[in-house]
Protein backbone atom coordinates (compact mmCIF):
# COMPACT_ATOMS: atom_id res chain seq x y z
CA UNK A 1 0.00 0.00 0.00
CA UNK A 2 1.09 3.86 -0.74
CA UNK A 3 -0.13 7.05 1.13
CA UNK A 4 -2.09 8.81 -1.85
CA UNK A 5 -3.74 11.55 0.20
CA UNK A 6 -3.34 13.55 3.07
CA UNK A 7 -5.70 15.99 4.69
CA UNK A 8 -6.27 17.90 8.49
CA UNK A 9 -9.82 18.36 9.43
CA UNK A 10 -10.92 20.45 12.46
CA UNK A 11 -10.89 16.80 14.37
CA UNK A 12 -7.79 14.86 13.20
CA UNK A 13 -4.83 14.10 10.26
CA UNK A 14 -5.88 11.31 7.86
CA UNK A 15 -3.81 9.43 5.29
CA UNK A 16 -5.45 7.94 3.24
CA UNK A 17 -3.37 4.47 2.28
CA UNK A 18 -4.54 2.37 -0.93
CA UNK A 19 -3.30 -0.60 -3.19
CA UNK A 20 -5.10 -2.24 -5.71
CA UNK A 21 -7.79 -3.87 -3.56
CA UNK A 22 -8.22 -1.94 -0.15
CA UNK A 23 -8.25 1.54 1.05
CA UNK A 24 -7.19 2.33 4.50
CA UNK A 25 -7.57 5.72 6.51
CA UNK A 26 -4.95 5.95 9.46
CA UNK A 27 -5.10 8.35 12.01
CA UNK A 28 -1.74 8.51 14.10
CA UNK A 29 -0.58 5.14 12.29
CA UNK A 30 -3.41 3.60 13.80
CA UNK A 31 -6.47 2.21 11.06
CA UNK A 32 -9.76 4.33 11.41
CA UNK A 33 -11.73 3.23 8.57
CA UNK A 34 -10.84 0.28 5.47
CA UNK A 35 -12.56 -0.82 2.28
CA UNK A 36 -11.41 -3.91 0.30
CA UNK A 37 -12.80 -4.46 -3.56
CA UNK A 38 -14.07 -8.02 -2.09
CA UNK A 39 -13.99 -8.69 1.50
CA UNK A 40 -15.97 -7.20 4.17
CA UNK A 41 -14.37 -8.10 8.02
CA UNK A 42 -11.34 -6.86 9.30
CA UNK A 43 -11.10 -9.18 12.43
CA UNK A 44 -10.98 -5.72 14.39
CA UNK A 45 -13.81 -3.58 16.06
CA UNK A 46 -15.93 -3.92 12.89
CA UNK A 47 -16.51 -7.22 13.05
CA UNK A 48 -17.97 -7.00 16.93
CA UNK A 49 -20.76 -4.28 15.98
CA UNK A 50 -22.12 -5.81 13.09
CA UNK A 51 -22.41 -9.41 14.63
CA UNK A 52 -24.28 -7.27 17.34
CA UNK A 53 -26.89 -5.35 15.21
CA UNK A 54 -27.95 -8.62 13.95
CA UNK A 55 -28.85 -9.93 17.68
CA UNK A 56 -32.29 -8.51 17.43
CA UNK A 57 -35.03 -11.41 18.91
CA UNK A 58 -37.55 -9.99 16.78
CA UNK A 59 -35.52 -10.23 13.82
CA UNK A 60 -33.29 -8.47 11.64
CA UNK A 61 -33.31 -4.64 12.28
CA UNK A 62 -35.19 -3.08 9.87
CA UNK A 63 -33.79 0.74 10.41
CA UNK A 64 -30.16 1.20 12.30
CA UNK A 65 -28.45 4.69 13.63
CA UNK A 66 -25.18 5.12 13.77
CA UNK A 67 -23.26 7.57 15.65
CA UNK A 68 -19.61 8.21 14.34
CA UNK A 69 -19.60 7.12 10.83
CA UNK A 70 -16.08 7.43 9.40
CA UNK A 71 -15.44 5.54 6.49
CA UNK A 72 -18.20 4.18 6.77
CA UNK A 73 -16.71 0.26 7.27
CA UNK A 74 -19.43 -1.08 9.36
CA UNK A 75 -22.48 -0.16 7.63
CA UNK A 76 -20.67 -1.29 4.25
CA UNK A 77 -20.89 -5.13 5.74
CA UNK A 78 -23.85 -4.42 7.13
CA UNK A 79 -25.75 -3.11 3.54
CA UNK A 80 -24.26 -6.57 2.19
CA UNK A 81 -26.05 -8.63 5.08
CA UNK A 82 -29.54 -6.50 4.96
CA UNK A 83 -30.11 -4.72 1.89
CA UNK A 84 -33.38 -3.56 2.62
CA UNK A 85 -32.39 -2.01 6.05
CA UNK A 86 -32.60 2.10 6.13
CA UNK A 87 -28.97 2.93 7.37
CA UNK A 88 -28.61 6.22 8.82
CA UNK A 89 -25.64 8.19 10.38
CA UNK A 90 -24.29 11.11 12.03
CA UNK A 91 -20.76 12.35 12.18
CA UNK A 92 -18.98 15.52 13.07
CA UNK A 93 -16.28 15.39 10.80
CA UNK A 94 -17.55 16.65 7.55
CA UNK A 95 -14.13 16.58 5.77
CA UNK A 96 -13.93 12.90 6.49
CA UNK A 97 -17.49 11.80 5.00
CA UNK A 98 -15.91 13.73 1.93
CA UNK A 99 -12.86 11.51 1.55
CA UNK A 100 -14.67 8.45 2.22
CA UNK A 101 -17.68 9.39 -0.44
CA UNK A 102 -14.25 9.90 -2.75
CA UNK A 103 -11.97 6.83 -1.70
CA UNK A 104 -14.22 4.67 0.12
CA UNK A 105 -17.38 4.52 -2.35
CA UNK A 106 -19.81 5.83 0.58
CA UNK A 107 -22.54 6.46 -1.80
CA UNK A 108 -23.06 3.38 -2.85
CA UNK A 109 -24.59 2.52 0.78
CA UNK A 110 -27.64 4.48 -0.33
CA UNK A 111 -27.39 5.98 3.92
CA UNK A 112 -28.67 9.15 5.24
CA UNK A 113 -25.93 10.89 6.86
CA UNK A 114 -26.24 13.95 9.32
CA UNK A 115 -22.78 16.22 10.06
CA UNK A 116 -23.29 17.13 13.37
CA UNK A 117 -21.87 16.65 16.97
CA UNK A 118 -23.49 13.53 17.57
CA UNK A 119 -24.44 13.97 21.33
CA UNK A 120 -26.25 17.27 20.82
CA UNK A 121 -28.08 15.98 17.74
CA UNK A 122 -29.94 12.75 19.50
CA UNK A 123 -31.48 15.92 21.60
CA UNK A 124 -33.61 17.17 18.53
CA UNK A 125 -34.66 13.49 16.93
CA UNK A 126 -37.72 12.23 17.10
CA UNK A 127 -37.46 8.83 15.64
CA UNK A 128 -36.56 5.40 17.17
CA UNK A 129 -34.39 2.39 15.31
CA UNK A 130 -34.23 -1.37 15.93
CA UNK A 131 -30.54 -0.68 16.37
CA UNK A 132 -28.57 2.38 17.60
CA UNK A 133 -25.11 2.29 17.54
CA UNK A 134 -22.63 4.42 19.38
CA UNK A 135 -19.03 4.57 17.76
CA UNK A 136 -18.14 7.96 19.02
CA UNK A 137 -14.53 8.57 19.07
CA UNK A 138 -11.94 11.85 18.55
CA UNK A 139 -8.67 11.82 17.92
CA UNK A 140 -6.05 13.01 21.19
CA UNK A 141 -2.70 13.80 20.81
CA UNK A 142 -2.11 10.53 21.67
CA UNK A 143 -4.91 8.40 21.53
CA UNK A 144 -8.73 8.65 20.38
CA UNK A 145 -10.69 9.06 23.48
CA UNK A 146 -15.07 9.54 24.40
CA UNK A 147 -15.86 13.41 24.12
CA UNK A 148 -17.35 14.79 27.01
CA UNK A 149 -18.94 12.91 30.39
CA UNK A 150 -20.76 9.34 29.93
CA UNK A 151 -22.43 8.93 32.84
CA UNK A 152 -26.22 7.30 32.99
CA UNK A 153 -27.95 10.33 31.67
CA UNK A 154 -26.16 9.82 28.35
CA UNK A 155 -27.63 6.19 28.14
CA UNK A 156 -30.91 7.12 29.02
CA UNK A 157 -30.63 9.82 26.17
CA UNK A 158 -29.05 6.96 23.97
CA UNK A 159 -32.17 4.48 25.13
CA UNK A 160 -34.80 6.85 23.81
CA UNK A 161 -34.07 6.57 20.36
CA UNK A 162 -34.54 2.77 20.50
CA UNK A 163 -37.72 1.58 19.65
CA UNK A 164 -39.30 -1.65 21.32
CA UNK A 165 -37.50 -4.68 21.44
CA UNK A 166 -34.81 -3.22 20.00
CA UNK A 167 -30.91 -3.01 20.81
CA UNK A 168 -28.55 -0.22 21.95
CA UNK A 169 -24.49 -1.22 20.95
CA UNK A 170 -21.68 1.06 21.66
CA UNK A 171 -17.88 0.42 20.97
CA UNK A 172 -15.31 0.63 23.66
CA UNK A 173 -11.48 -0.32 23.78
CA UNK A 174 -9.87 -2.19 26.25
CA UNK A 175 -6.39 -1.92 27.89
CA UNK A 176 -4.58 0.66 29.22
CA UNK A 177 -5.90 4.01 29.04
CA UNK A 178 -9.42 3.05 28.48
CA UNK A 179 -10.03 0.84 31.40
CA UNK A 180 -12.07 3.48 33.70
CA UNK A 181 -14.70 4.30 31.04
CA UNK A 182 -14.88 1.09 29.93
CA UNK A 183 -15.63 -0.44 33.55
CA UNK A 184 -17.93 2.84 33.70
CA UNK A 185 -20.27 1.99 30.76
CA UNK A 186 -20.52 -1.63 31.44
CA UNK A 187 -21.48 -0.71 34.50
CA UNK A 188 -23.82 1.35 33.12
CA UNK A 189 -25.45 -1.47 30.76
CA UNK A 190 -25.63 -4.29 33.37
CA UNK A 191 -27.89 -1.60 35.49
CA UNK A 192 -30.16 -0.34 32.61
CA UNK A 193 -31.08 -3.29 31.02
CA UNK A 194 -32.66 -6.31 31.15
CA UNK A 195 -29.97 -8.00 29.00
CA UNK A 196 -26.38 -7.51 28.31
CA UNK A 197 -23.68 -9.10 26.32
CA UNK A 198 -20.35 -8.17 25.01
CA UNK A 199 -19.15 -9.15 21.49
CA UNK A 200 -15.75 -9.34 20.80
CA UNK A 201 -13.29 -10.95 18.48
CA UNK A 202 -9.42 -12.15 19.92
CA UNK A 203 -8.29 -10.37 16.74
CA UNK A 204 -8.91 -6.55 18.92
CA UNK A 205 -8.85 -4.84 21.39
CA UNK A 206 -12.62 -3.47 21.26
CA UNK A 207 -15.70 -4.83 22.43
CA UNK A 208 -19.29 -4.11 21.64
CA UNK A 209 -21.53 -3.74 24.49
CA UNK A 210 -25.16 -4.71 23.51
CA UNK A 211 -27.86 -4.15 25.76
CA UNK A 212 -31.61 -4.51 25.07
CA UNK A 213 -34.95 -6.64 26.68
CA UNK A 214 -33.66 -9.51 24.97
CA UNK A 215 -30.21 -10.81 22.89
CA UNK A 216 -29.74 -13.81 20.92
CA UNK A 217 -26.79 -15.72 21.32
CA UNK A 218 -23.93 -16.66 19.30
CA UNK A 219 -25.50 -19.30 17.86
CA UNK A 220 -27.96 -16.94 15.96
CA UNK A 221 -24.71 -15.31 13.92
CA UNK A 222 -24.28 -18.85 11.79
CA UNK A 223 -27.42 -17.94 9.33
CA UNK A 224 -25.19 -15.50 8.56
CA UNK A 225 -22.01 -16.95 7.63
CA UNK A 226 -22.87 -17.76 3.81
CA UNK A 227 -23.86 -14.25 2.78
CA UNK A 228 -20.01 -13.42 3.19
CA UNK A 229 -18.54 -15.25 -0.41
CA UNK A 230 -15.28 -14.78 0.67
CA UNK A 231 -13.25 -17.69 2.75
CA UNK A 232 -11.29 -14.98 5.07
CA UNK A 233 -14.76 -13.22 6.33
CA UNK A 234 -16.01 -16.76 6.91
CA UNK A 235 -13.57 -17.58 9.30
CA UNK A 236 -13.63 -14.03 11.09
CA UNK A 237 -17.15 -14.46 11.39
CA UNK A 238 -16.60 -17.79 13.05
CA UNK A 239 -14.43 -16.75 15.78
CA UNK A 240 -16.34 -13.97 17.11
CA UNK A 241 -17.77 -14.24 20.40
CA UNK A 242 -20.56 -13.62 22.18
CA UNK A 243 -20.89 -13.43 25.99
CA UNK A 244 -23.72 -12.27 28.93
CA UNK A 245 -22.30 -9.51 30.95
CA UNK A 246 -22.10 -10.62 34.72
CA UNK A 247 -25.19 -8.81 37.19
CA UNK A 248 -23.53 -5.71 39.17
CA UNK A 249 -22.75 -6.85 42.75
CA UNK A 250 -25.57 -5.57 45.22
Amino acid sequence: MHCIERAETPYQRIEVWKSAHQVEFRVQQAVHAWWHRQRFLTGLAWDNMIAACLLRPAGPPRSILMLGLAGGTTFRALRRLLPDVALTAVDIDGPCIDLARKHMHLDDLQCTIHIADAYQWIHQCRKTYDVVIDDVYLAGSHDVYRPGSWNEKNLLDLKKLVAPGGLLLTNLIRGAGHRNIQSQIRKLFREQFPSAKEVRTPCGLNETLCGGDAILGASALQQWREQFSSSRDRDLWDIISIRKLPKPIT
